[in-house]
């Protein structure tokens, strides 16, 4: 360790060792929460690159702040040509531990533009070197919650087979079983799967990130499992999710053009077809959080009350499996740079 590290443990009375499972998990929120503030102030405008501009820059600046000599290893992309932190970026104030960055400033920017519900902050943090380098493409994914046999669901088996052997594996009937899907034109398949085998399909428009997490408390959200094509950083996002509060999932990126492929072929993705599972997304200890932007199944929206603003934010440390719920009310309010 440099002086410089040792004198930012020795500020924070922290072993270094314990700084990304302790001070981080508590420093974490404060990144999604001034992001979620940010893009809140653009909800229903629909101005979907201004919040999600407003976002990453929010979150950016509170990031450098942090004790932490971090890289961005899955950042905003250039398919929606969006303002990004991007990938390689440094961030942090170079005074700690080597950390990997993961980030979704806004999560469902048409949800946030539409004031719709679901739309989230969202970042991950992991040891350096322990989280997949994905490149923005698309993804696809299966995932179920804690507590079944592994493999119980299989990436290449048929949407029918998957369900009944879920159904099996719960104790239930098929009919109890609900699905959760992107709504695009590329599930056909998928849905009319889900539904031959007797199960319910709920279809969201955006916000892969938490429609995954969903599954893992299936009692108060109703989601058993998530199924389909989403985007890849959401996807090691989500992983890093589970990998804090357990359950099962399965990715293989898209890589169908040549272009993809040497994208990938870059950030150091050797086999095109490789099945990925969480443990292969996050091989580490590592910090998730999201703040609610717009109020969902999973967080409450950022409320905005005359001289008081109120944000609620999950985080979750895989080191103990912790989650905490975190209502803030905020009343020192440049902090948040409104003007």
């Amino acid at each position: 360790m440099t002086t410089d590290e040792a004198s930012a443990a020795a500020a924070v009375t922290v072993q270094p060792q314990l700084l990304l499972e302790r001070i981080l998990s508590i420093e974490i929120v404060r990144v999604t929460e001034r992001a979620a503030v940010s893009a809140a102030r653009l909800r229903g405008r629909g101005a979907e690159k201004a919040a999600d501009q407003a976002a990453v820059d929010a979150m950016r600046r509170e990031l450098n702040k942090l004790p932490i000599d971090g890289t961005v290893v899955i950042g905003e992309g250039e398919l929606d040509e969006a303002p990004m932190l991007f990938i390689g970026e440094q961030v942090g104030n170079r005074r700690g531990p080597k950390v990997d960055i993961a980030v979704d400033p806004l999560e469902g920017t048409t949800l946030c533009a539409k004031n719709m519900p679901g739309a989230i902050a969202t970042v991950a943090m992991a040891d350096s070197g322990t989280l997949l380098h994905a490149p923005d493409v698309y993804m696809e994914k299966i995932a179920i919650g804690p507590g079944y046999p592994k493999g119980v669901v299989d990436l290449d088996a048929p949407a029918e087979e998957n369900i009944r052997n879920l159904a099996k594996a719960k104790g239930v009937k098929t009919a109890e079983i609900t699905a959760l899907l992107l709504d695009r034109p590329r599930h056909a398949d998928l849905i009319a799967g889900v539904r031959k085998a007797g199960a319910s399909v709920a279809l969201i428009t955006d916000g892969d990130v938490a429609g995954v997490i969903h599954t893992a408390t299936p009692g108060s959200t109703g989601i058993d499992i998530y199924m389909g094509i989403g985007g890849a950083p959401e996807g090691v996002l989500a992983a890093a999710a589970l990998r804090c509060i357990g359950g099962q999932m399965q990715c293989r990126l898209v890589l169908d053009t040549e272009e993809r492929r040497e994208r990938a072929f870059k950030m150091g993705v050797k086999d095109a077809r490789k099945r990925y599972e969480v443990v292969d997304m996050v091989r580490g200890d590592c910090l998730f959080a999201a703040t609610g932007v717009t109020t969902g199944g999973m967080l409450k929206g950022v409320r905005f009350c005359g001289d008081v603003i109120q944000t609620e934010t999950v985080v979750m440390r895989s080191a103990t499996g912790t989650v905490r719920w975190i209502q803030a009310e905020h009343r020192q309010l440049d902090k948040f740079h409104l003007d």
